[in-house]
Formats: structure tokens, sequence, C-alpha cells
């Protein structure tokens, strides 16, 4: 997996928090409904949980006070630092979609939030078709992030960043790997899933994903 997002999330592990909770306007529109987009994951993972990209530890506290048992995985120190903090002996580790270290057990749901974008087209479907060898039947992902449904979706959305001087969001858009629904639904269709999608604000979409009997 790329690595170049890495020193940003260790500056940005300080603030992160701060910018979820809607503090950074530019970035306002894709945060909305934050604690509610990861409420409504939380409840929809069942059995042993992978988290991917754990960040800061908020969804990793909501599924922990369900009483579910979660093997977080956060690629950025400065994150995993912050997350270990306020859940002390929860399993936080190095790693990221496609390189982190398996226990014993494997997973009954892997989930994510605000994080999948980081990944390239190829390195989503390396990762996506690893997730189909790892969950059994009924296996499930449940992924929150920034989704559209079409290119042009996508870049209508940099125009309106640009034309409201929101430059670092622009930027974003630009240089990260956001994907659209056509190209998610296609592979997961192609690792055994059946996959339905549902849009939680103007940016994020919930993804839902079910393991197909062989």
């Amino acid at each position: 997996m790329t690595r170049q997002f890495d020193a940003l999330f260790d500056e940005w592990s300080m603030t992160y928090d701060h910018t979820v909770k809607g503090s950074d306007i530019e970035y306002k529109e894709v945060f909305e409904g934050y604690d509610d987009i990861l409420s409504e994951v939380a409840k929809k993972a069942k059995g042993y949980i992978f988290e991917f990209g754990a960040g800061t530890g908020n969804l990793t506290e909501k599924m922990i006070k369900m009483g579910k048992q979660v093997y977080g995985i956060e690629p950025s120190e400065g994150m995993r630092r912050i997350a270990r903090k306020k859940l002390p002996g929860v399993t936080i580790v190095e790693g990221d979609f496609l390189e982190f270290p398996m226990p014993k057990q494997h997973p009954d749901t892997i989930v994510s939030t605000y994080a999948f974008h980081h990944l390239t087209d190829d390195e989503k479907t390396g990762a996506i078709q690893q997730f189909g060898k790892m969950l059994g039947e009924g296996g499930r992902i449940v992924f929150a992030d920034t989704i559209f449904v079409s290119n042009e979706a996508k870049q209508d959305m940099i125009k309106e960043a640009e034309s409201k001087q929101f430059n670092r969001l622009a930027a974003d858009l630009k240089s990260e790997f956001y994907t659209t629904i056509p190209k998610m639904n296609q592979l997961f269709g192609e690792a055994g899933f059946d996959a339905s999608f549902t849009q939680k604000n103007r940016f994020v979409w919930l993804a839902e994903a079910m393991k197909r009997r062989e």
C-alpha cells in the first residue's frame, strides 16, 4: 500500500478529532454526521471485527462500548498513540489494508471509515480479494468513505471546492484515490460479495458487502 500519507496523518493526529467535529470549514460537509455514521458502522459489525484505519480510535471506542471484539489496524504512529491512550488494553497494531500482522482468529466483519480512498484502484482490488479469502460465508464488509456516483460527479465536486476557494479540499480530491460506486460494486462482485450503498452526506457513502455462498 502506498504510504505517502503517513507523515500527513502523523501531523494531523493532534487535530484530527477537532476536524471531524466540524471545526474546519473546508471539511465540514465531508464529516457531516460523523458520529452517527460511526455509530451505524459499529452497530452493523458482528462477531470478531477487523478495523482498518483505526485512526484515533473513535469507531473502535464505539464498538468496544457495545461489547464487541475489535482488532485495530492503523499505519500512522501518531494516530496509534492517541488511540491507545484513549483505549488502554485494546489491540491496535501497525499495518494497513494490504500488510498487517494476522491474528490467529479470522474476522467475521471487516470495517473501515474515511480510509479506503488512500488505496489506488489496483490496491483496492487486492485488498477486497484478500478480504474475500479471509471472510467465510455470510462474512461482511462495512465501509464508510467518500465515494462518487461517477467520475463526472467527482469533477463537479472539485470545481465546486475551487469556486469556494476550498483549496485544501480541492487538492485532496485531486490527489487521493477516491473511486466510484460502479467501480466499488465491480470489485466487491469479483471477490464474491453482494454489495449495497447508502448515501450519508454529500461526500460519504456507507458500503455494505456480504460474502456469497460458494
